[in-house]
């Protein structure tokens, strides 16, 4: 579960990121979740944009994939979602302490 202050720190770093994969017309689907779940294990921090056509929520789009790929959702704005994940291998981004 992250902070106030770590969800803090993830947004500021989210938000010169763009995002790296979509959610179309399909929804949520397992070759999508393998996707993110490998950019996950590489960046720790991914962003994600929900199209217009999907007809989803963002945001129960957002804590749903979060909820599956074991996760934390960061923040939601507009038709797009950023969630995190610790890497098992490499971790890369220190999140500041309480």
């Amino acid at each position: 579960m992250l902070t106030g202050k770590q969800r803090s720190y993830l947004k500021g770093l989210a938000n010169s990121e763009k995002a790296i994969t979509q959610v179309g017309k399909a929804g949520i689907t397992e070759s999508f979740i393998e996707q993110l779940d490998l950019a996950l294990e590489a960046r720790e921090l991914v962003k994600v944009t929900v199209l217009e056509n999907s007809l989803l929520d963002t945001k129960e789009t957002a804590n749903e994939v979060a909820q599956l790929l074991n996760a934390e959702f960061v923040q939601a704005i507009g038709s797009k979602f950023t969630v995190y994940r610790q890497s098992s291998k490499n971790p890369k981004i220190q999140l500041p302490r309480n």
